[in-house]
């Protein structure tokens, strides 16, 4: 069954202000985050309140960037993460997506305290300055927090015992763009004049965290890769990319997700849609319609909930003052029959 967006309901609506990542976490606090991809961003990051109101996180300090990097300042969020009692922010520090300022962050918030509990510097010998680290997926059992890097290509692994970084798979087709045009709305999608090339985007750990699954934004493959082999320091870059899986043909996606019986959620950016892969591989709509423009980033919550932004991005192009961008949310309930 196709969820029509009659299911949808509108949790809350950013006037002006471009949404990327949106997480829930396992008390039901619901977090959003709005990269620095136009100027006078008012916030990074917010809480998203019962009413649909919304709150700088942690505070407007954090929020308040003034052009140079400085401690405890967010300059490009482009995902947040809630997991156990901590919220993860992922930080590319690259303003515009034009270079990497200072260096890429990840922080970790206890949200009991909403305060600041750790946080991880990538350098250039790990996020380059055309670098854009994307989106995360964490392992405590394993210790490791997975990173998609979309601006070169490649997946980051931080070991989180050691706080050491790996850049892994940079030179491995997996994680970078094909030769597509992906058309959007009818139209083909054009960036600064060119065709967009943005690489290793969408990412998702399995259930049992044996495998991390991963995909360009321009592309149409689908790829995972053992993580037990990501986490093997003593496989040269050859043994690791003759690990890597290709899974076959999906929709050109920018958000992934697993739920809790092993369907993978991807955005299908060119129909207005979200697609469902079946653990047995089969392919079916799970949402579609007129406002599910460029579903970005998906969370589900502790009652089969399931959410997802709007980005907008093929017509997030210059003054977008009038455009409004959505946290969806629709009930996983019924969807897989």
């Amino acid at each position: 069954m196709t969820m029509a967006t009659a299911n949808l309901t509108n949790v809350a609506t950013f006037k002006g202000t471009q949404v990327t990542g949106v997480t829930i976490s396992q008390t039901g606090r619901l977090f959003a985050n709005f990269p620095r991809w136009h100027e006078n961003l008012p916030y990074s990051v917010v809480e998203v309140l019962a009413n649909g109101q919304y709150r700088p996180y942690p505070d407007e300090s954090w929020n308040a960037w003034h052009g140079q990097p400085e401690p405890n300042t967010f300059i490009c969020v482009q995902s947040v993460v809630a997991h156990e009692d901590s919220l993860f922010v992922l930080d590319p520090a690259s303003p515009m997506m034009k270079g990497v300022v200072g260096n890429a962050m990840l922080y970790e918030f206890d949200l009991e305290s909403n305060t600041l509990k750790n946080n991880w510097t990538f350098d250039k010998t790990i996020a380059p300055e055309k670098s854009y680290l994307n989106d995360l997926r964490i392992d405590r059992e394993a210790g490791k927090i997975y990173i998609t890097e979309s601006g070169v290509g490649a997946i980051i692994v931080l070991d989180l015992e050691t706080g050491v970084p790996r850049r892994l798979l940079d030179d491995h087709p997996s994680t970078k763009s094909e030769d597509v045009w992906l058309t959007v709305e009818g139209e083909r999608w054009v960036k600064d004049g060119e065709k967009p090339s943005m690489h290793a985007d969408g990412i998702a750990l399995s259930n049992d965290g044996q495998y991390l699954y991963y995909h360009a934004l321009t592309g149409y493959t689908l790829y995972r890769v053992p993580t037990r082999a990501l986490n093997d320091e003593s496989l040269d870059a050859a043994a690791l990319g003759a690990q890597v899986e290709d899974l076959g043909k999906t929709p050109a996606p920018d958000g992934m997700i697993f739920d809790k019986n092993g369907n993978l959620y991807l955005g299908d950016l060119e129909k207005n849609a979200i697609m469902v892969r079946t653990p047995d591989g089969e392919l079916r709509t799970f949402v579609e319609g007129k406002d599910v423009k460029w579903p970005d980033t998906f969370t589900i919550d502790q009652h089969d909930n399931f959410y997802f932004t709007t980005s907008r991005i093929h017509e997030a192009v210059g003054d977008i003052s009038g455009l409004d961008f959505h946290i969806f949310r629709v009930p996983l309930a019924g969807s897989q029959s």
